[in-house]
């Protein structure tokens, strides 16, 4: 699809389209929709457990497509100090694939910051993980 002379647009839709096949192949997935929704509530638990400047430079490295959904629902507010563990950071994950029962949270959330740490400078990336919990840490594959 083609915004005619948008090329941002073309390039934002394009781009969010290669991150969702390549998280698409990595989980061996068919499925866009759910690619999506895999990529959209890892984010939005990431986010939420940020402190507000590093919430801001990870979307500062995101395509704007990305961007917007990563903001979504969005309420600043000092990160959350609960959900410390990778139980109840995957437990967020679980909740969006309660219809699909054979997945596995924690293979996507691994997914997903692997796509992350393909994606965005790897100085942002040791920064996003040096604000996590230990054991959400463990998460990212080194």
């Amino acid at each position: 699809m083609s915004t005619k002379g948008l090329s941002v647009f073309d390039e934002t839709a394009h781009l969010t389209n290669a991150w969702l096949k390549e998280l698409m192949e990595s989980l061996d997935w068919d499925d866009r929709q759910r690619a999506y929704r895999a990529l959209r509530v890892v984010l939005h638990t990431l986010r939420d457990r940020l402190p507000l400047i590093q919430v801001t430079d990870l979307a500062a490295q995101l395509p704007m497509l990305v961007r917007g959904f990563y903001y979504e629902g969005w309420q600043p507010a000092p990160a959350s100090t609960q959900d410390q563990s990778v139980k109840d950071f995957v437990a967020h994950v679980d909740d969006a694939f309660v219809t699909d029962p054979d997945e596995d949270p924690e293979r996507i959330v691994r997914a997903v910051f692997t796509l992350l740490s393909n994606h965005v400078s790897a100085g942002e990336i040791k920064d996003v993980i040096g604000c996590l919990p230990k054991e959400i840490k463990s998460l990212w594959v080194d």
